[in-house]
């Protein structure tokens, strides 16, 4: 991975687009970066589905932007440190989740894994559709996946 910019900490969109931070940690900035949309998510978790749903919508939007404009600034496509799509890849898998630290936890698990095994289509989107909306939409594809596979391993469980 490339170092971290030192525009991170002074400018907000690349602050943002770091994942607050999260995504300048020297190893697995993906995990970290997870990792700190998951506080997010014990405060989202408690809107109705609707309203949910609307706020992944300005995160994915608001995120083609923020990740798009950060990559050129620091002239890296997709830099590693970018963690943004990776808040909005696991809210994604958490849509409707089943309450409790362990599917939290689960969910974690399986958006990590889809977003580090990229099985297809998600590594051809990721290699080839550039931009900000390609930094969002790899890991929101991994999302969708760990989505099912978490909502199908509960109705197995259930």
């Amino acid at each position: 991975m490339a170092d971290t910019p030192a525009s991170v900490w002074r400018n907000p969109i690349h602050f943002v687009a770091f994942g607050f931070g999260s995504g300048a940690a020297p190893v697995a900035p993906g995990t970290f970066g997870t990792l700190a949309a998951v506080p997010f998510y014990l405060l989202l978790q408690y809107l109705p589905l609707g309203s949910y749903l609307l706020v992944l919508v300005v995160a994915f939007a608001v995120g083609c932007w923020l990740c798009d404009i950060t990559s050129r600034d620091i002239g890296v496509h997709d830099h590693g440190g970018i963690v943004w799509d990776e808040f909005v890849g696991f809210w994604i898998t958490m849509i409707a989740a089943p309450p409790g630290w362990l599917w939290i936890v689960i969910g974690f698990a399986l958006f990590r894994l889809f977003d580090i095994l990229k099985p297809w289509p998600i590594r051809w989107v990721d290699k080839r559709v550039h931009g900000g909306f390609g930094i969002m939409l790899d890991d929101v594809l991994a999302g969708i996946f760990a989505l099912a596979a978490l909502q199908l391993l509960y109705i197995a469980v259930v």
